[in-house]
C-alpha cells in the first residue's frame, strides 16, 4: 500500500487483523506488518482471517471501509461508517469515458505481451514454432489493432489473436497432454485447467483492486458482461503472470500421475495444484496490479494519460 493507492488487501487464510487508534496491525503467522491508520482508506479482507473489534471499530471511526471477498477474489459484502458514501466520481468518470481510447490500448497491450512470450519460447525452443506467415500476420495484426476505429473490429482481432497464439503455445508441449487450443470449461486436459486455475487467480487479485479503487468490475472497456473490467486489466498480464508459469508445469513438472482426465472432466492432483498455486503466487505481481488500477483511476478523473503494463 502506498499514499497513490490507499486500499489494503489481505489475502489467503490465519491472518490475524487488530488495531490501535493509531495504526492497523496484520499478523500472519512470525510476519506482522503496522500501517498508520489514517492511511487506510479501504480494507479488503480476501479469504478467511480473524478480524478483531477494535479494527473494525477503529477502522469505521477513521473513515475507512472494509470490503469482505471470498478465497477467489468475489465480493460478498462490505462494512461502511455511519454516513460514508462510496466514491461517486470514479463511477461517474467511468461511465462517462469513451471505451475506444481505452480498449485500443488494453488490446494492443495484450498482443503485444503475447507476441513477447512467443518470441521468448522461440528463443529457448530451437526449432520453428510458427507455420509460414503466422508471425507476420500477428504483425500486422498489432498493427491494425492501433489504427481500429471500432469496438467491433477490435474485439474482432483480440478474438482472432488469442486464439492463434494459444494454438501456436500447443506446438511447445507434449502431444500427450492433448493440448490443442484454449477452450471453455469443463477442461479435458491439464494444461487448460492450469490455465483455468492461474486465470482464476489473476482475475481475483485484480477484482479486489478494482473494488479498493471504487471501479465497477462490471463496466468494462474492451469486454462486456459480468467482470469485464477485470478481463481487460488481465488480458495483457497474463502472458507473464500466468502463462509463463503454465507453460513450464506442463513441459517440465508435470508427470502422468499428476492428473486424471476423462471424456467430461481433467482434474489436477492435489500436490501438482498445491505447487502451482505456489508458483503463481509468486509470478501474479500484486504491486503492478494495484499500480495498473491506479493508472486506470487516474485517467478516468483526471483525464490523465493511460498506458498498460504488460511486460
Amino acid at each position: 500500500m502506498t499514499a497513490t493507492e490507499p486500499w489494503l488487501p489481505v489475502f489467503g487464510y490465519g491472518g490475524h487483523i487488530k488495531a490501535t487508534t493509531q495504526e492497523l496491525i496484520i499478523a500472519d503467522g512470525s510476519t506482522i506488518r503496522r500501517y498508520p491508520l489514517q492511511a487506510v482508506k479501504h480494507l479488503l479482507v480476501v479469504g478467511g482471517h480473524t478480524l478483531h473489534t477494535s479494527a473494525v471499530t477503529n477502522l469505521l471511526k477513521a473513515g475507512a471501509a472494509i470490503t469482505f471477498f471470498d478465497i477467489d477474489g468475489l465480493p460478498i459484502g462490505y462494512l461502511y461508517p455511519y454516513g460514508y458514501r462510496p466514491d461517486g466520481a470514479v463511477h461517474e468518470a467511468q461511465e462517462r469515458a469513451p471505451p475506444h481510447r481505452f480498449a485500443q490500448q488494453l488490446a494492443t497491450a495484450a498482443l503485444q505481451s503475447r507476441l513477447l512470450h512467443l518470441e521468448e519460447l522461440y528463443g529457448r525452443a530451437g526449432h520453428e514454432i510458427f507455420y509460414a506467415g503466422e508471425l507476420d500476420f500477428l504483425h500486422q495484426a498489432r498493427e491494425e489493432v492501433a489504427a481500429s476505429v471500432t469496438m467491433e473490429e477490435l474485439r474482432r482481432l483480440s478474438r482472432l489473436t488469442g486464439d492463434m497464439y494459444y494454438e501456436i503455445l500447443s506446438r511447445m508441449l507434449p502431444p500427450e497432454l492433448g493440448f490443442r487450443r484454449r477452450a471453455a470449461r469443463p477442461h479435458t486436459d491439464p494444461v487448460n485447467a492450469m490455465f483455468s486455475l492461474g486465470y482464476s487467480m489473476l482475475y481475483g487479485n485484480c477484482c479486489v483492486s478494482l473494488v479498493g479503487a471504487h471501479l465497477d468490475p462490471d463496466r468494462g472497456m474492451l469486454h462486456e458482461g459480468a467482470g469485464s473490467l477485470v478481463h481487460d486489466l488481465i488480458e495483457p498480464q497474463k502472458a507473464v503472470m500466468v502463462d509463463r508459469t503454465v507453460i513450464r508445469f506442463a513441459r517440465e513438472e508435470i508427470a502422468e500421475g499428476d492428473y486424471e482426465c476423462s471424456d467430461k472432466r481433467c482434474y489436477l492432483e492435489a500436490d501438482v495444484s498445491t505447487r502451482l498455486i505456489t508458483a503463481l503466487r509468486d509470478s501474479i505481481d500484486q504491486s503492478r496490479i494495484d499500480t495498473q488500477v491506479r493508472i486506470l483511476r487516474d485517467a478516468l478523473l483526471a483525464n490523465a494519460d493511460f498506458h498498460v503494463l504488460y511486460w
